[in-house]
């Protein structure tokens, strides 16, 4: 048994490791101090999306749906990240449609996609700040993770929990997945849950919110091709020499993100009988990982955080699945005004300086 797969199971001998936990809760409670007495307040607001766990938790889906929620109601949105897996020859790093995915890595790659406003990458979320707002008037700066990046000032905090996994067994690394204890999601101004149901939160913590990755349509990794949902199907009959009076459809499929079952059960709800191949998190792909698909017009399906990496050796017959965050009315409504009233606080501290 796996050590991710133990912490989900609640495996009874993840209890040997509690005294490390209760080091690294220590150690990350006297960092947390250190770095907090190092923030500096932008002239912005700053809003981090992040999560209490390791692994994904559709962040970046949200990070994006929320810029693209406050762009329509008039802000200019800048967007920071660590850049995970990505190696630039030198931070910052403003990422433009043009920078390669090995350098941006592949969740700035897919946010570069949607995004309208400037996003920059530095593991030091502070430069990154600062970049950015040297480079872009922005009215509010959304970091995308940075939960545990206690230098960077923060005014709102939005935790994303995975309902399929919760908080697995509640303990601290190495005994649990939890970067820091489920009571960290007391301090937090919202969380929201992905999927269903909603997981047991601490008491006292912010009401759960649930959020949904409601698929939008497919679209060719080679050719950029987009395709609905409805007419996806008939593309394949035709294709793929389909019958009609056939349900179910066969496909390779391909997922490597934080819960890779999440999106082969998609699949499966969507009428896909899918051999899945599930890889490690911010998997880099190459060729040879894929070499089950190559096979003329083999079809594969695969997630758009997939894709990004895929791109320069794909197959005609190579599709993703594009999703978009459906996020609740009322937590807009909370941002988009809390937001509104932190900018006349700076506006106010400024002309009185």
């Amino acid at each position: 048994m796996g050590l991710a797969q133990a912490w989900y199971t609640k495996a009874a001998w993840l209890h040997l490791l509690r005294p490390l936990s209760a080091l690294f809760q220590l150690i990350s409670s006297v960092r947390r101090r250190t770095q907090t007495a190092h923030q500096q307040r932008p002239p912005v607001p700053v809003i981090i999306v992040g999560n209490i766990t390791v692994g994904g938790t559709g962040k970046t889906p949200v990070v994006v749906a929320l810029a693209d929620a406050l762009e329509q109601r008039g802000l200019r949105v800048g967007v920071i990240s660590r850049g995970y897996g990505g190696r630039a020859r030198q931070y910052p790093l403003v990422v433009t449609s043009q920078t390669d995915v090995r350098h941006s890595g592949d969740e700035a790659r897919l946010m570069r996609q949607h995004l309208r406003g400037s996003l920059v990458l530095d593991p030091d979320r502070p430069r990154a700040l600062m970049a950015l707002l040297a480079q872009d008037p922005c009215d509010v700066v959304i970091s995308d993770d940075g939960l545990q990046h206690y230098r960077l000032w923060r005014d709102i905090e939005i935790a994303v929990v995975d309902a399929a996994r919760g908080l697995g067994n509640g303990l601290c690394l190495p005994a649990g997945p939890l970067r820091e204890p489920p009571e960290r999601l007391m301090e937090v101004h919202h969380i929201l849950v992905n999927g269903h149901p909603v997981p047991a939160m601490p008491s006292g913590a912010a009401e759960a919110e649930t959020v949904q990755l409601l698929p939008q349509q497919w679209v060719n990794v080679k050719s950029g091709q987009k395709v609905s949902l409805s007419s996806f199907r008939l593309l394949l009959e035709s294709s793929e020499g389909l019958q009609e009076q056939q349900t179910r459809i066969a496909a390779d499929a391909i997922a490597g993100i934080g819960n890779p079952g999440r999106f082969f059960d998609t699949l499966d709800t969507m009428g896909f009988d899918v051999r899945a191949h599930a890889f490690s998190d911010h998997h880099a792909y190459q060729p040879s990982d894929l070499a089950f698909a190559t096979a003329k017009n083999a079809l594969l399906l695969m997630t758009e955080k997939d894709a990004v990496k895929c791109q320069r050796f794909a197959g005609d017959n190579w599709w993703y699945l594009q999703v978009r965050a459906q996020l609740p009315a009322r937590f807009l409504d909370s941002i988009y005004n809390r937001v509104a009233e932190l900018t006349e606080i700076r506006k106010a501290a400024s002309n009185k300086s």
